[in-house]
């Protein structure tokens, strides 16, 4: 029987969107419940029935990346042993419902416990989102859609700036972490028009569930990228075959370079998040409220995202990360001179736009680089590997701050991190295409149809 073109598309743009979207709708809510503890730490601070020492403040904050980092190493491999769907899902549950737990915490003990669970479902979001708007994407479109999908994230943050703006005056710290749990009644919407993974049902041997899906989804000469189903008889490969995979000899260097790249980028993001408006100071640049710059520095990665996501499918991701990498760096450096407010907030969205921009385009990246069947996976532990660098930035950019060194230092050592994460995206080797399934190893009658 004779097979369509491996780059044949066949999945309708209906069916795109709706998985887009409801990916964005969970990237959103969980940046706001990441943005929203910033955006509430004054009010914090000056909540007198705890009393919290700045110390204990910065405690509060880390245990949500603490959990971030145990959330997608776990999250992101049980999205590819037991579903995407089932796992975005899952982890909406989680970090809506301990917003609210957050909220009610009459202690701070138990809002830091809160937290860190909610963290647990965070980090869980990312690597599963990035799975299902890879495979639903066409291949010449996909940098673009994740960026699409991505910047969620960042407008979830200004809506959180948002929020403490309006409410925080009015119903206080805990009626702005609250709103965090208002997407809890999405789930069903999500639950309904969220299909699950293709790529997922055909490695888990359910071919048939794959074709009746493909057939809902009006998804036409559909062929997989994935193993078919084993004959009779046959082992399937263990469970720790999905893990060992970014392991072996083919992706191994890649696996180290991209981990070391990422952990680079998250570094400088939480870095300047956390530090820059301190350091632009105490330089004497008029930069304004820390809320402006927060504002212009989330705004502008998400409208960066989507720059990027189609130059990098019209260029290629690791020139257009490579090239970006650099170039925000340069905008940091470029913050050394004495400037205007509205001149620093140019080089403010654009070290923006070549930090968190690039780094969620190097997510898409390598959840589009590595097999189908392990997506989720590989993005999952290579982002719990990257948290590390994002609980390093704000400590490097406290080191920082409190050495004696001269303030353009400051900026030279995140422009130098920058440079690095370009340095090591170039030595990412050339992505090896996908093997499809062909005609003789697969039933033509049980080739159930992929998103690929």
């Amino acid at each position: 029987m004779a097979t369509a073109p491996v780059n044949d598309w066949n999945v309708p743009t209906k069916t795109t969107g709706m998985v887009l979207f409801c990916c964005w709708i969970a990237i959103l809510a969980e940046g706001y419940d990441v943005g929203v503890l910033g955006a509430v730490l004054p009010a914090l601070a000056e909540y007198k029935e705890w009393n919290l020492s700045p110390l204990a403040l910065g405690g509060l904050g880390s245990y949500a990346l603490i959990g971030m980092l145990i959330g997608a190493l776990f999250i992101g491999t049980l999205s590819d042993l037991v579903g995407r769907k089932r796992m975005l899902l899952a982890s909406m549950v989680i970090f809506t419902l301990t917003q609210a737990g957050a909220a009610w915490a009459p202690t701070p003990e138990l809002f830091g416990l809160f937290r860190l669970i909610g963290g647990l479902g965070m980090g869980g979001v990312i690597p599963v989102a990035a799975a299902l708007t890879i495979e639903y994407s066409a291949p010449n479109k996909r940098s673009f859609n994740y960026g699409l999908m991505y910047s969620g994230y960042s407008l979830g943050i200004v809506v959180a700036a948002l929020a403490a703006l309006f409410v925080l005056p009015i119903g206080g710290w805990r009626a702005v972490i609250a709103i965090g749990a208002a997407p809890v009644v999405l789930l069903p919407i999500i639950w309904k028009f969220l299909p699950e993974s293709l790529e997922y049902l055909e490695s888990k041997g359910r071919s048939p569930e794959a074709k009746a899906l493909a057939a809902k989804l009006q998804i036409s000469e559909y062929r997989p990228v994935v193993p078919a189903a084993p004959v009779a008889g046959a082992q399937a490969d263990p469970w720790w075959k999905t893990i060992t995979t970014m392991f072996s000899r083919k992706y191994l260097r890649s696996t180290v370079f991209f981990w070391i790249s990422l952990f680079l980028g998250l570094l400088l993001v939480y870095g300047l998040n956390t530090w820059l408006p301190s350091i632009m100071k105490k330089a004497g640049y008029d930069l304004g409220s820390s809320l402006t710059f927060l504002l212009v520095f989330s705004l502008a990665s998400a409208i960066g995202g989507l720059l990027l996501g189609r130059a990098a499918d019209k260029y290629g991701k690791k020139l257009i990360l490579v090239v970006f990498y650099i170039l925000g760096g340069l905008g940091i450096m470029l913050l050394v001179f004495p400037n205007t407010m509205v001149v620093n907030l140019l080089f403010v969205a654009f070290a923006g736009i070549g930090s968190i921009s690039t780094s969620l385009v190097l997510t898409g990246y390598i959840a589009d680089y590595y097999p189908a069947k392990v997506r989720g996976t590989a993005t999952g532990w290579a982002l719990s590997f990257a948290r590390l660098g994002a609980i390093s930035g704000p400590l490097i950019g406290g080191w920082i701050a409190g050495s004696k060194l001269p303030f353009e230092a400051n900026f030279a050592i995140f422009a130098g991190i920058a440079v690095l994460a370009a340095g090591a995206v170039a030595l990412i080797p050339k992505p090896q295409p996908e093997v499809p399934v062909s005609a003789v190893d697969v039933d033509p009658d049980d080739a159930a149809v992929s998103a690929r």
